[in-house]
Parts: structure tokens; sequence; C-alpha cells
């Protein structure tokens, strides 16, 4: 299990687009320690007990009228005690323009503004959650990832029992595949895991006598998925004849991901059984479940 600690301030930059006021500042050795944003408020006044610096720090349509309704030298005192700091960046919202005794603090300590086109409320939204996605907690698992009926199936077992088959007849039946063999799970919250494929191998899939397989190039982009929460776990496994099966379905078996706990369904293997026919019942079984409408009455019926 790993988070990250820590991430370049250019991928965040990257990622929103921004435009870069000061490109006299280099970013190559700026980053990212922390997984939230601050629109300063307090700090504007002059307040600055328990700043956490580590934030990137937003300025939008209210912060930004608050200070031009102050004089050039209170703006330089506050802007000169924020950046003091030493933030890592500063953001204008809205298209607004940087005080101009701003560029001159910037440059003295370091610390790059950017400006966007989208709101403040907008960009602390989808920063905050960008951030989480890239900090959060994650591991690899052996397994494959289908969006199937838009639940996303991780499909589990030991090496050689037919985990990628079973995904490569899910997507002949019109189903997309996240990942073959090694799945990326983050984790975003403690309800939603998040599945990736890693880049040497997205959109690939290995099957045993014939080789590698591209299913992007083979089947289409609709075959496809770059990413997926997981919903539910298939447990593959052989057949053992003095092992006792779920098959009535009244208790749900759990399995347990980065401390979340996720739907699992152990399906034993015989020749003649439809791997992935089973997969989409118990996907669209869990669909169905999810939205509090029961797939079946059997509970009602044996008056359990």
């Amino acid at each position: 299990m790993a988070s990250l600690t820590k991430i370049a301030l250019e991928k965040f930059v990257n990622e929103f687009e921004l435009e870069n006021m000061t490109p006299e500042i280099d970013l190559k050795d700026k980053m990212l320690m922390q997984k939230f944003v601050n629109r300063p408020a307090l700090q504007l006044t002059g307040f600055f007990d328990h700043f956490d610096n580590s934030r990137i720090q937003i300025i939008g349509r209210i912060e930004h009228t608050y200070m031009r309704r102050q004089t050039p030298e209170t703006r330089m005192e506050i802007f000169d005690k924020l950046f003091r700091f030493e933030i890592p960046c500063i953001v204008f919202c809205k298209s607004l323009e940087p005080f101009p005794e701003l560029y001159d603090i910037a440059r003295k300590y370091k610390v790059p503004m950017f400006r966007t086109s989208d709101g403040a409320s907008e960009l602390y939204s989808e920063a905050t959650k960008w951030l989480n996605t890239e900090f959060a907690e994650k591991i690899t698992m052996h397994g494959v990832l289908v969006d199937v009926y838009g639940e996303g199936l991780l499909i589990i077992g030991e090496s050689g029992i037919g985990k990628s088959e079973a995904a490569l007849e899910l997507i002949k039946r019109g189903h997309r595949l996240v990942a073959d063999d090694a799945v990326e799970i983050k984790k975003i919250s403690h309800k939603v895991l998040m599945g990736t494929c890693p880049e040497l191998i997205r959109y690939l899939i290995e099957l045993r006598g014939i080789g590698i397989l591209d299913v992007h190039e083979l089947y289409g982009a609709g075959a496809v998925k770059a990413s997926q929460n997981i919903d539910i776990v298939i447990k593959l496994v052989n057949w053992d004849q003095n092992e006792i099966y779920d098959r009535l379905g009244l208790e749900e078996e759990y399995i347990e991901i980065l401390g979340n706990k996720i739907v699992c369904k152990t399906i034993p293997l015989r020749p003649g059984r439809n791997v992935a026919v089973i997969c989409e019942s118990a996907a669209i079984n869990h669909r169905q479940r999810r939205m509090n409408y029961p797939a079946n009455n059997i509970k009602d019926r044996l008056n359990l």
C-alpha cells in the first residue's frame, strides 16, 4: 500500500490549463504537499494564526474586490506576509488580473501566480477532487477490472484460472475493459475505490496460447475505459466437491481492500459453466440491490 506524498506543481497547472502570469519563475522543483486548497479570507485581513501554507491559494471575485478597495501599501503588506509563508502558488479566477504590486513580491519569494477563467467555487471543488485522487492510498492487485452494465467488476483468482478469458468474453458481449493482469486501485474515500491500468499495459489483454491482444485496436474505443469505480469483486476458484457454496444469496460476502469493504462473490469453476454470463448476472443483480430494488424476493418466499 502506498500513497503519494508530493505532486509536481506543473502537473496541476497542465491538468487545469492555468495561464502562467510569472513565467520567469521556474516550476521544475515546485511540489504540492497537500491535498486541500484554500481561499484566503482572514489572511487578507492580516490574521495568519494556524495558517496552512502548504495549500494552493485561490483568489476569487470576493477576495479580489476586497483587496482592490485597499490601498496599494496595504495590499503590499498583506501579500508580502502571505507570500513570505512560501505558499506553493496563487491562482486568480474569473480571468482576474493580479494587482501590479504582486509581481515584484512573487518574484521576491519565487511564488508562481496563475490565472484561469473558471470560477473560484468551481476550481475549488474540481481541484480538491483531483488532488484527493492524486494523493489517495494506492495498491496494485492481480486481477482484471471490467465495466459491466456500469458496474465495476474486479475479477480475481489464482494465476491461470481464466480471468482474462472471462474478460474477453465480456468484451465481446459489449462490455468494457479497464485493466488486465495488474489493477491499480486508489482509495478515493471510505466508500469509493477507483481502479485504473498502468500506462505500460493499458488496453492490453494477455491470453495463454494466443499472446497479447490490443483490445482498443481489435474492438474499438467502445470496448475500453480509462478508469472505473470498483463495485463488486468476483473471485474465481476451482470447484471443490467438499466445499459448501452459496446457493441462495441471502448473506453477502465481503472482501477488504484498503480498508473498504466490497461485496465479493465466489464463483466455483467447472466445465460447462459460462463465467461471462455469471459475471453479467452478478453485475445486474448487484445494480438492482444498490437501487433498493431487490433482485428477488426469496427471503419473503421462505418467510425469513
